[in-house]
């Protein structure tokens, strides 16, 4: 028997995409970009389950692999960032993979005139990058997955099993949303490495 601390990816994927639609109002006929490890299994779950989201709401979505690198240097994704927004021009929302490349939405957008908000930029995590993001207006959403109950509750559940012989605890810390308007109240947690 084993525990799970972390994200439920399919559901946390689709709650994200259909957050989207609903709090931005993307309508069928809408261009999305998504950006996943396509082609790596497992790697891709809850990119995936957004893009689904938006297909069925009819939103085109155009898929493109990240690559590992760009986690350790976000500016290594530019000229990607760059040219699918140019190639794109009407794109309504683009979802990043991570916090590294959300933390650098205002990099992409500005490499390509784009105004902070003209553009709505989502994705996964919190980082001191992603708060700063949302502080300038290039960020619009992300879904928090607490990254700290990640590291301490799987501890926990050991220390407990080990001790009491409890069964490993299950824990999906991804239930929430940080947006524009949210993200102020977590920025200093956002800094002490808590969210």
């Amino acid at each position: 028997m084993c525990g799970y601390v972390g994200a439920d990816l399919t559901v946390q994927g689709r709650a994200l995409g259909e957050e989207v639609i609903r709090k931005y109002g993307l309508k069928s006929g809408d261009y999305a970009i998504v950006y996943g490890a396509w082609g790596d299994p497992g790697r891709y779950i809850r990119e995936e389950a957004t893009a689904v989201a938006f297909e069925e709401a009819g939103i085109i979505v155009t898929r493109i692999k990240s690559l590992p690198e760009w986690a350790a240097d976000p500016s290594l994704a530019l000229p990607t960032y760059s040219a699918a927004v140019l190639a794109l021009p009407e794109v309504k929302a683009i979802c990043y993979t991570g916090g590294q490349a959300l933390g650098a939405a205002g990099l992409y957008m500005e490499a390509v005139g784009r105004e902070p908000g003209e553009i709505i930029n989502f994705g996964y995590d919190l980082s001191p990058e992603v708060t700063l993001n949302f502080k300038q207006g290039w960020v619009q959403l992300t879904s928090d997955q607490q990254p700290f109950l990640q590291g301490y509750i799987p501890t926990l559940s050991i220390a407990l099993t080990v001790k009491y012989e409890l069964a490993p605890l299950n824990v999906d810390t991804s239930k929430g949303f940080v947006d524009e308007t949210s993200f102020a109240a977590v920025a200093e947690l956002v800094e002490l490495g808590v969210r």
